[in-house]
């Protein structure tokens, strides 16, 4: 008040004195500096007010950003909607990749366990003879496991074989099986640990003397048996691998685009809003945080969406792949499982990343402009 009166009693001084308009302009400019000083003096006071505030209700303060930010996304649609699908599309893609990487992977080391290398040896071989040849091949690294088969355990099988074949077992006399194990060859199965590197192996059976000696020049070794399918098996592995990332790249580049577009229209279209919470001392962090919560929430959608998408789908196409010798086991396990909560956290997260990001992009690009 009494500031007040000061000014007053200075305007009537001016009019009484009949003071010239140089005089009256410095008069008014002190009056206009005492008012911005007191101006100053109540706007700090209330900026301190104002933070000291914010401190003590942190949560109310993240309440109203999350509500601030679930507004903007529904003021905001059809864009919010269009960002989601495609982030959706972006997850189920990667999925896809992943998935395919690991099952054609898991096919092709299945087959390649299953292979084994059959070594011919001549018929009646001694079972002694089949022992130290067994020994002399187990000391190499690559092998995993060597079974050994006399000609009468092969005329056995092919007994088991043809069990329900009556024109066969008519015709197996005591002779006619004497002439069959006499012309059978005994065998050697080779399990190795990598089929691609079978190089010692060879040279011990084409080299070493016993395994020269009794060898059946007749019947090659089968080392390349299914290796042509399992190469075929292993490139598909590796296309789908790397077509998957670069199409996975692709929509996740459209995905950033369209929710850098969304936040950017959503600065422009509350750019008073902005400029008003900054005039009266609002953080960054209360002012950014709508945006952000805003892409979040199209990263928690979407991720909810697609990893919904990929269990049933995968789900439904498992009998299908499985009937066509692929192997989907190592998936199925991990989704019929307590870990499909897990793979919902993840799509959720990778989302949440995607989304976070590109609104942090376009508010470090457009945010400070308003």
């Amino acid at each position: 008040m009494a500031e007040e009166e000061d000014k007053g009693n200075i305007k009537n001084s001016i009019e009484e004195n009949g003071a010239n308009d140089a005089e009256k302009n410095t008069v008014k400019n002190a009056i206009k500096s005492v008012s911005n000083k007191k101006l100053k003096r109540v706007s700090k006071k209330s900026l301190k007010t104002m933070r000291k505030n914010r401190r003590r209700h942190p949560v109310r303060n993240k309440v109203r950003v999350v509500k601030y930010g679930t507004s903007g996304f529904v003021r905001n649609i059809w864009l919010s909607t269009a960002a989601t699908a495609v982030m959706c599309i972006t997850l189920i893609i990667l999925f896809v990749t992943i998935v395919a990487s690991v099952i054609l992977t898991s096919t092709a080391q299945l087959m390649k366990d299953k292979i084994d290398i059959t070594v011919y040896l001549k018929p009646n071989t001694p079972v002694e003879t089949l022992t130290e040849l067994n020994r002399i091949i187990s000391a190499n690294k690559n092998i995993k496991s060597v079974e050994i088969s006399t000609s009468e355990d092969e005329y056995k099988k092919f007994l088991e074989e043809n069990a329900d074949s009556d024109d066969v077992l008519n015709v197996l006399d005591e002779e006619m099986e004497a002439i069959m194990i006499g012309k059978m060859q005994a065998t050697m199965r080779i399990k190795v640990y990598d089929v691609d590197n079978l190089d010692s192996v060879k040279k011990i059976v084409e080299e070493n003397e016993l395994f020269v000696k009794y060898v059946d020049k007749d019947k090659v070794p089968t080392y390349d048996v299914n290796k042509a399918e399992i190469a075929t098996i292993t490139s598909w592995a590796q296309i789908a691998r790397t077509g998957g990332i670069i199409l996975a790249a692709v929509f996740l580049v459209i995905s950033v685009l369209i929710i850098f577009s969304t936040i950017r229209m959503a600065i422009f279209s509350r750019r008073e809003e902005i400029y008003m919470m900054k005039l009266v001392g609002a953080e960054k962090g209360f002012i950014r945080g709508p945006f952000l919560i805003e892409a979040e929430m199209c990263g928690i959608i979407s991720g909810l969406l697609a990893a919904t998408v990929s269990y049933f789908g995968f789900m439904v196409l498992a009998p299908k792949l499985e009937g066509y010798g692929i192997d989907v086991s190592n998936i199925t396990e991990i989704l019929e499982s307590n870990k499909l909560i897990l793979v919902y956290l993840i799509f959720m997260a990778a989302g949440i990343v995607i989304g976070r990001v590109s609104a942090r992009l376009a508010i470090s690009k457009y945010l400070h402009k308003t």
